[in-house]
């Protein structure tokens, strides 16, 4: 692929920083060079082209304004079909809705066609990145990185281990979990762009003896991801109090095991404890928040500020299916009126820092996602602030940066994404309404 000028509006965190609001940067005039699916350059538009005349002709010309991928920390990829799902809390939902849907994901053609779809959305929702549970099943794992590879897309996955409280079908062992899990990691942990996470659903659905298997492969394979769930709902809570007695809280359940750490991520996080938060922050992990998800489930309301103030890593996520939107900005207008009824306003640059540069370094990703700097992985965004009326009156009158991504954050959705791009590669156009990767029939997006 030639190298190529992308000429435009620029905005991103090149920097890990507590203040979000004052270490940004802005190019009202920029350019960010793109080879061999890297960031090979970034600066002012005509300091840049002065000093490279040669790159004039290269130049691909944007109206919009190119922000980095965003990253979207928690999400169930088999859950997409099930989305919007009525009436129902945390556990009746997952019995009810989740388990019989994820039974079909034994048949390989299935889980493959489910994996195009969501990396469809994804992409369409401005997302490059995510944190992905599969299933029970080994290979609906492999098809969901297959799925990736065909646009050498950075994704995270794993299979679900789950032996009890479930469904015999999705059933597995402390034994055979452990050994898929290793089969899978052999053969995917950062093969190309893939990145491997070990997956227990949650406390309830795993024993002490497979929990104690995951800790075994989280020692064996130090820089894998772990993934899991967290303090979602208060029913979910008891339930793990009643399940391990001996356990201080729901987090020691993880920590006495040795699944606490960096890379862990650990889901929703709605109820924690003081100690836990300061044992979060303290280990490195972190916590994905999930507004859409929460809201939708009546889990509760994430007490951002505080989880702030504790250090604690944050990440926003879509949590789809229970979540209602693979719209990241979808989730930060959420994310936005939880801290409003906790008396907390959440600042746009904060929100946008959490779902791009925040998670990649929570991540340890920072030096390959989240941001647009000279080096990293050409996974970019253009946004279009004029995407429908009602959003372009109001940017014509935004005051500041600030006002523009504080419209955009609670006004935006999918229909502000116009094009992604991942590897530097074009792979979602919607001013052409078609996917633009060759692996896609051309198909409305939407």
């Amino acid at each position: 692929m030639p190298l190529e000028v992308h000429r435009g509006r620029l905005f991103h965190f090149p920097h890990i920083t507590a203040s979000p609001c004052e270490q940004y940067q802005y190019l009202e005039d920029g350019v960010l060079v793109v080879d061999e699916g890297k960031i090979v350059g970034l600066g002012d538009a005509n300091d840049y082209l002065q000093a490279h005349p040669q790159l004039a002709s290269q130049i691909i010309q944007h109206q919009g304004l190119l922000v980095p991928g965003f990253i979207d920390a928690h999400a169930h990829y088999p859950q997409i079909e099930m989305i919007a799902s009525f009436g129902q809390q945390l556990l009746d939902w997952l019995h009810d809705y989740t388990f019989p849907t994820e039974l079909k994901f034994i048949q390989r053609e299935y889980a493959r066609e489910q994996a195009d779809l969501f990396l469809e959305q994804l992409f369409a929702h401005g997302t490059t990145t995510a944190a992905v549970f599969a299933t029970v099943f080994p290979q609906s794992v492999d098809m969901f990185f297959e799925a990736a590879q065909t646009f050498d897309a950075r994704m995270i996955c794993g299979k679900v281990l789950m032996d009890r409280f479930c469904p015999d079908g999705l059933r597995d062992t402390p034994a055979q979990g452990y050994l898929d899990s290793i089969d899978l990691i052999e053969h995917w942990h950062n093969n190309g762009r893939a990145l491997y996470a070990i997956t227990p659903r949650f406390a309830p659905t795993s024993t002490p003896q497979q929990l104690k298997k995951a800790a075994q492969l989280a020692h064996k394979y130090p820089d894998v991801f772990i993934q899991t769930h967290l303090s979602e709902n208060v029913k979910e809570i008891a339930l793990v109090k009643q399940l391990f007695p001996h356990n201080k809280d729901y987090l020691d359940v993880y920590e006495s095991t040795g699944l606490l750490r960096e890379r862990a991520i650990f889901g929703h996080g709605v109820h924690l404890t003081h100690s836990e938060m300061k044992r979060l922050a303290a280990s490195g992990a972190t916590v994905a928040c999930c507004p859409s998800s929460n809201l939708f489930l009546g889990s509760g309301l994430f007490p951002f500020d505080k989880v702030k103030q504790s250090g604690t890593h944050i990440a926003f996520a879509s949590d789809v299916g229970a979540g209602t939107s693979m719209s990241l900005f979808a989730n930060m207008a959420d994310a936005y009126k939880v801290c409003q009824l906790q008396h907390y306003s959440l600042d746009p640059f904060e929100a946008m820092y959490h779902c791009t540069q925040g998670s990649a370094v929570a991540f340890k990703l920072e030096d390959k996602i989240g941001n647009l700097n000279v080096g990293t992985e050409a996974d970019f965004v253009e946004l279009n602030p004029s995407a429908f009326p009602m959003l372009e009156q109001r940017i014509k009158g935004a005051k500041s940066l600030q006002d523009e991504l504080f419209a955009l954050i609670i006004l935006g959705d999918e229909r502000v994404i116009d094009k992604t791009y991942v590897s530097g590669v074009k792979v979602f156009d919607r001013h052409k309404h078609q996917w633009t990767h060759p692996s896609f029939s051309v198909v409305s997006a939407f």
